[in-house]
């Protein structure tokens, strides 16, 4: 009579894989082999019937069986563990579920390790034996063989199970560590890795920590000894993104240990007793990551300075053994695991999207390195970096407190950055003699102690370098997202080339009239005197008022204030919400001539009447480049300073200390890449900058086909019409043309160029110094020099500035923005949603109000 049996598929040869609803077997070499399983068949006939099926040499390997388990569902499965007997039967009555076409049986190889039993060095012997307390390692079949250091434990734990209860469950832990009777067997083992500690100094001369990118706690040996990491400084390289300088994973004490890892395939092996940590952050560390790789999660029974006991949060409900106890060794912060079971024996009744031990601070060490090398990472980008490393969706607010942690571990604490902000300076200044920094702070009822208020700084290379730059400055301020609120202010200059020049920079408490007027001052009195210099901004009323103020040095004709095109647009739009008259106006702003203005203001009149006086309440040579008299260089809106503050977007939301940092190496990193660039068209005797190289190039195609008529070679006065059949008067004496676009930009227009090459005069005598490659050169010349070392900068003796408390936010999660939302932050070009029932624009079908009538 035949015996009945279950067809069972298996698989060998590769590795599982595991998602939210699924496991899979996966791996290019992988082996099906199909078995012919009885009914009665025990585990270990299974085993043999592998073994026979597989040709797996049985001396050297031990076989892990894993099962595709479906729940409850039937559309998501789970690994499940056959170890024995009733194991194997539960597998093969998964032959009776409907949902499951055959069963899969996953199998895992685990080269059975030798024994060892060596002398160290010849000062101590280290013998081990099996360990019968330590069950497999992952899903295992049978007890480990491993073998592990003698701890000079019993290996039989059954007799001490009460004394061990009181240990872990004992009132007063700290009590417990230093009586007397709990010292005997800590004594015993301190004293045992002590000795190993000595043998591994006198052979090795140092610690040497494991690098290992999977926090591994299986004690992976590696060959080759690491340097220690040097003490991080202030500096930071400049580039736009940090640099990695540590390993985030250092979790085992050392490289070399007596005991045989217990496994070479499983990257996420089992603890052992004798285990070392270089603390008890990292054991706990390693344990969070063990129970996540297994699914499984844990509950802390006893948690101390000198104790540590963990045990599986089903221990109750499903009679699951999984314990760790770990105990520091005497004299020193190490931790030692001197009894463990494990591992789980136990099975989650459904799928989790998140996990216990998955928290914020785990979540801070895994994307430390991430924000080390991008610090405007996104909370949605941490989101899916976890989920794409253990495969859990972390909520937003774990993801945003994580993110926390790793600034503060990386760039320090908000509060304290306040306190050590003039020291940082003082660091600063004493590698760059002549950078200027100014304090405003309020005095407190404490002694030595001010509270912050606003800081203004500026480097001597911008001070120097600006002198270079044409007579122009950008104004802006953006918010500040860390602890503390505020406002960032920015003082932008333009080079010959038309690129950005950072000059200044301020923390206030935010824009006020008090606020910019102190920033201008500063500038005015620390950074530059030049005359007739051109400020462009928006139209805050602070501003306004500083500008117009004569103490404060920025009047007319010291200097002259202009405003920007674009907020102007914007503020027209949202008073007239009209794109139409917005499209006018900005044609009407960037006309050259006096004729085209009038033209598009007489077309705005002719539409709306009061949108013109509206317009004509604002001075025209405020925001009109036909009335501008040359002052800004044709620069018509903020963006020099809005592209500098998307360069500063990410670190607005880091500690004080950390963006005056970045603003110091990225300023760095702009000086050494341009000063190349002038210094090489130096070298091959370019007369220009790019920029004015290829608008002069545009300009003498374009004048070839003019027609030239001379009416005064004397003065140089001629007639020019252009190929459209516009005329134009140049005079070449007094450097004019009514175009007026040389007076504009500063080199000559097509006009210009086509009388000069008439009489074969140099037009290159009608460009601006500004634009010479030797200026573009003298602006990027100054040079940074490196900070020192923190321990060596000078001591800061003056008075403690302190955070403001009404500059803090309150409150967890994401900072609300503050940011008055306008015309601006609507995307160009967008499309209006148009309603299906009515054909209207601005609402769809939902929200349509003929809706029920259409119904």
């Amino acid at each position: 009579m035949s015996v009945p049996t279950i067809p069972v598929t298996c698989y060998y040869n590769g590795q599982i894989s595991r998602s939210e609803t699924d496991v899979k077997y996966e791996g290019s070499e992988t082996v099906i082999e199909p078995l012919e399983v009885p009914v009665e068949c025990t585990f270990q006939e299974l085993i043999d019937m592998i073994y026979l099926k597989t040709t797996i040499d049985k001396p050297r390997f031990k076989l892990v069986l894993i099962c595709k388990y479906p729940l409850r569902s039937g559309k998501k499965f789970q690994p499940y563990p056959v170890r024995d007997d009733s194991s194997v039967r539960t597998m093969l009555d998964l032959v009776n579920t409907p949902t499951i076409e055959e069963i899969e049986l996953y199998i895992k190889v685990v080269r059975v390790k030798a024994q060892v039993n060596q002398s160290v060095g010849g000062h101590a012997d280290i013998f081990v034996r099996d360990n019968s307390n330590v069950a497999q390692f992952d899903y295992g079949c049978e007890p480990s063989s491993g073998p592990v250091p003698d701890t000079g434990q019993n290996g039989d734990d059954e007799d001490n199970a009460d004394e061990e209860r009181n240990d872990e469950y004992g009132e007063d832990v700290d009590d417990e560590c230093d009586g007397d009777d709990g010292d005997v067997e800590v004594d015993r083992q301190a004293s045992f890795f002590r000795a190993f500690n000595q043998v591994l100094e006198n052979e090795q001369g140092i610690y040497v920590s494991v690098q290992a990118p999977s926090c591994d706690v299986s004690n992976h040996q590696d060959d080759e000894t690491l340097d220690e990491p040097s003490p991080v400084a202030y500096h930071l390289p400049p580039t736009p993104h940090f640099q990695h300088v540590e390993n985030l994973h250092n979790a085992v004490a050392s490289s070399w240990t007596p005991w045989v890892e217990p496994t070479t395939t499983n990257s996420s092996g089992e603890f052992v007793i004798g285990q070392v940590f270089n603390s008890k952050s990292d054991l706990q560390e390693a344990a969070k990551i063990y129970s996540i790789k297994a699914h499984q999660e844990y509950v802390v029974v006893a948690s101390s300075k000198k104790l540590l006991v963990l045990r599986c949060k089903k221990a109750e409900e499903c009679q699951c053994q999984w314990k760790l106890r770990a105990m520091v060794i005497k004299d020193t912060s190490l931790f030692v695991i001197n009894k463990y079971t494990g591992p789980h024996t136990c099975v989650n009744p459904c799928l989790n999207r998140d996990h216990h031990q998955l928290d914020s601070q785990l979540v801070s060490t895994h994307i430390k390195a991430l924000i080390q090398a991008q610090f405007s990472l996104s909370t949605a980008a941490i989101q899916a970096s976890v989920m794409e490393k253990w495969g859990y969706q972390i909520s937003y607010k774990k993801a945003l407190d994580g993110k926390h942690k790793a600034i503060r571990q990386l760039y320090g604490d908000f509060s304290q950055s306040y306190t050590e902000l003039p020291r940082l300076f003082l660091g600063i200044d004493q590698a760059n003699p002549g950078c200027v920094v100014v304090w405003k702070t309020c005095e407190t009822n404490l002694p030595n102690t001010e509270i912050f208020q606003r800081v203004f700084w500026s480097f001597k290379p911008s001070i120097e370098g600006f002198q270079h730059c044409r007579p122009v400055m950008s104004i802006d301020g953006t918010h500040l997202y860390g602890k503390y609120k505020g406002k960032l202010f920015i003082a932008m200059g333009c080079d010959g080339n038309n690129q950005l020049f950072p000059l200044a920079f301020s923390i206030t408490e935010g824009e006020n009239t008090d606020s910019w007027g102190w920033f201008l001052a500063c500038i005015r009195n620390e950074v530059t005197q030049r005359a007739g210099i051109c400020v462009i901004s928006d139209r805050h009323p602070g501003i306004m008022a500083a500008m117009v103020d004569p103490y404060l040095g920025w009047a007319t004709p010291f200097a002259y204030h202009r405003i920007c095109m674009r907020h102007l647009a914007s503020n027209f739009m949202t008073r007239f919400k009209d794109k139409i008259l917005k499209n006018l106006v900005c044609r009407a702003a960037l006309a050259s001539t006096e004729r085209k203005f009038k033209k598009h203001m007489n077309t705005i009149g002719r539409i709306n009447s009061e949108a013109l006086q509206w317009l004509e309440a604002v001075p025209f040579q405020l925001w009109a480049l036909s009335h501008d008299g040359g002052r800004r260089y044709g620069l018509m809106t903020t963006n020099i300073s809005e592209v500098f503050n998307s360069v500063l977007k990410g670190t607005r939301s880091l500690p004080v200390t950390a963006l005056v940092q970045l603003t110091f190496f990225r300023l760095n990193s702009y000086f050494v890449a341009r000063r190349e660039v002038g210094g090489n068209r130096l070298a091959s005797s370019e007369q220009f900058t790019p920029y004015v190289d290829a608008q002069i190039q545009g300009r003498v195609v374009k004048a070839g086909s003019m027609e030239i008529v001379l009416y005064d070679h004397v003065k140089g006065l001629f007639h020019v019409k252009s190929r459209s059949g516009r005329t134009h008067r140049v005079n070449l004496h007094e450097k004019t043309c009514t175009c007026v676009k040389t007076l504009i930009y500063g080199f000559p227009c097509s006009h210009i160029i086509s009388a000069c090459q008439h009489r074969c005069v140099d037009f290159r005598l009608f460009v601006e110094d500004y634009y010479t490659t030797k200026s573009y050169y003298d602006t990027w010349a100054p040079l940074f020099h490196p900070i020192f070392n923190e321990d060596e900068w000078p001591l800061y003796d003056g008075t403690v500035i302190l955070p403001p408390d009404s500059m803090r936010r309150f409150g967890s999660g994401r900072p609300k923005s503050t940011r008055l939302h306008n015309e601006m932050d609507v995307r160009e070009g967008k499309t209006l949603i148009t309603c299906g029932l009515c054909k209207q624009l601005g609402h769809n079908r939902r929200s349509c109000k003929n809706r029920n009538q259409a119904q």
